[in-house]
């Protein structure tokens, strides 16, 4: 395989660093491996009252990012009782590769706490179905981005269609503000400022 190792400053440190593409270049049978990668391909809508709350009951969510600078996201998040690691690459269009790992919910708040950056996002989430085996994610923020819901729905393609409730308001499909990773960064707080 086509491994890069590079020396770290400090003492035995090393960093090993894996090129998909590189990798699929140099063992062409690996490419189906990556071609099924996980697809996230998802519409995003502000939500009109609160009609949605009497239909699930909601779990708390805390997740964090831990910075890189390539443009790709890692999520360390909470959910319930649960903890989970996700990785994301770069949009294109509406969609983009993600990886989620559930993890011990213990290593994941050591990893909120320590290496994520901060402010970080809580929220309640909200799940509920839709037709075609679709749902709905709506989630109502807490903290520095209180006041803030957004209605999120994934589709197996671009192209599929769903019918809108009548709870959902304005797409912002795209307007990377209302990213999670975002949020993070500049909170609903400040928009006005």
């Amino acid at each position: 395989m086509s491994f890069r190792k590079t020396k770290g400053t400090g003492a035995g440190t090393s960093l090993v660093s894996l090129s998909v593409r590189n990798l699929t270049k140099t063992h062409p049978s690996l490419a189906g491996i990556f071609m099924n990668m996980a697809k996230e391909i998802e519409h995003k809508f502000l939500v009109k009252g609160d009609q949605y709350k009497s239909l699930v009951t909601p779990t708390l969510y805390r997740q964090g990012y831990i910075p890189t600078q390539n443009g790709m996201t890692v999520r360390v998040r909470i959910a319930g009782e649960k903890g989970f690691l996700t990785l994301k690459d770069k949009t294109v269009g509406m969609s983009r590769n993600e990886f989620e790992y559930e993890i011990p919910v213990l290593e994941a708040k050591q990893m909120l706490d320590t290496m994520c950056d901060k402010p970080q996002i809580e929220k309640y989430r909200y799940v509920i179905p839709a037709e075609q085996g679709l749902k709905w994610e709506v989630d109502e923020f807490l903290g520095d981005n209180a006041g803030l819901v957004v209605a999120e729905i994934e589709v197996p393609t671009e192209d599929t269609k769903f019918l809108l409730p009548e709870w959902i308001g304005k797409e912002v499909t795209g307007d990377k503000k209302y990213n999670n990773s975002q949020l993070c960064k500049k909170p609903y707080k400040e928009w006005g400022k």
